[in-house]
């Protein structure tokens, strides 16, 4: 294993343990001055079963060779939640993987009839991602939705050819995204966690690995999130948008993950019948549709992989607003 694989596992499994209280774990404290936050290293060997010298060697990042059944215990001494628990069982997998390192994955390709889905969705905003928050594709709706997104130099990263628009890149690298969420930090937590998450799944990932680097030079806030080592799994929620063109919008959102394309994930945004947001919806649409609205110039990226339809990047090379490290937000 790498030196960088190992601290993620230690560092993982020592944030855990800070966030459970003995009294949490129903273990008497009987006023002890503790010296680390959450749980001593004995404590949670003692409730998984295992020596302290065992939980001490999986803390520091040797999970090779751990039966399913410890890091099960493991994970109930934690208290990890379902994404931390499928985030542990990824560590170990990777973990007991061959050492060579993986190439890098190419471009995903989507699909035609995935295209021609997205194309018929017409009363919802939708787009598909990969794990490493590149939008591959998106319906009408969903390109005007995300039209800052779409329209930012920042979320292209370096000028590649075939370079995807990136969330998590325009999230803390460009400063308008503040106006765009309401809910900023909330976003970004999210954003991170499910960065983390990814991570696990693929951790010999180089574009997910740079975009990393990249984004923990550029962002401190994006590197003291990604230092907390949370993760989570994205399945439905509420997202509030306030939009340059439609106003205030709060909608609903289901994922899909393609079981035929790995790593391809299908958010569709709703809004709630008889609501503000349907009314802003409907007029988004109406505008997205209009021959002058700038989100209906699309483009094909991708280079060789094909097949993903985005609006086009901006043509012209206008001087990036962001320089070093930035701090978008407060």
């Amino acid at each position: 294993m790498d030196v960088d694989r190992k601290d993620d596992i230690r560092q993982f499994l020592i944030s855990r343990r800070a966030k459970v209280s003995p009294e949490q774990a129903g273990i008497p404290s009987y006023g002890d001055l503790r010296r680390v936050p959450g749980l001593r290293r004995e404590e949670v060997a003692q409730l998984a079963g295992v020596s302290t010298d065992y939980y001490t060697r999986l803390e520091r990042g040797s999970l090779r060779g751990v039966s399913d059944s410890v890091l099960e215990a493991v994970a109930s001494a934690l208290q990890l939640d379902e994404a931390e628990r499928a985030h542990l069982m990824d560590l170990a997998r990777t973990a007991n993987a061959p050492s060579r390192r993986m190439p890098r994955r190419p471009q995903q390709r989507v699909r035609p009839g995935v295209l021609r889905l997205l194309e018929g969705v017409t009363g919802a905003a939708a787009m598909l991602q990969n794990g490493r928050s590149d939008v591959l594709a998106a319906n009408l709706l969903g390109k005007a939705l995300y039209a800052d997104v779409f329209n930012s130099e920042v979320s292209y990263g370096p000028d590649v050819p075939g370079r995807l628009p990136n969330q998590a890149r325009y999230l803390f690298l460009d400063r308008g995204a503040g106006d765009l969420y309401p809910d900023w930090n909330a976003v970004a937590a999210t954003t991170v966690a499910m960065l983390r998450s990814e991570s696990g799944r693929n951790p010999h990932d180089r574009a997910l690995n740079e975009l990393v680097g990249e984004l923990t030079t550029r962002s401190g806030q994006f590197a003291a999130l990604w230092a907390g080592h949370d993760v989570r799994i994205h399945t439905t929620g509420t997202k509030r948008f306030h939009h340059a063109v439609a106003g205030d919008l709060s909608l609903q959102f289901e994922t899909l993950h393609l079981p035929g394309d790995e790593g391809q994930t299908l958010f569709a945004f709703t809004a709630e019948p008889d609501s503000a947001s349907i009314s802003a919806l409907a007029f988004l649409a109406s505008w997205a549709s209009a021959p002058s609205a700038a989100a209906t110039e699309t483009a094909t990226a991708g280079g060789p992989a094909g097949g993903t339809t985005i609006p086009a990047r901006p043509h012209a090379k206008a001087e990036s607003r962001i320089t070093g490290k930035t701090e978008p937000h407060d």
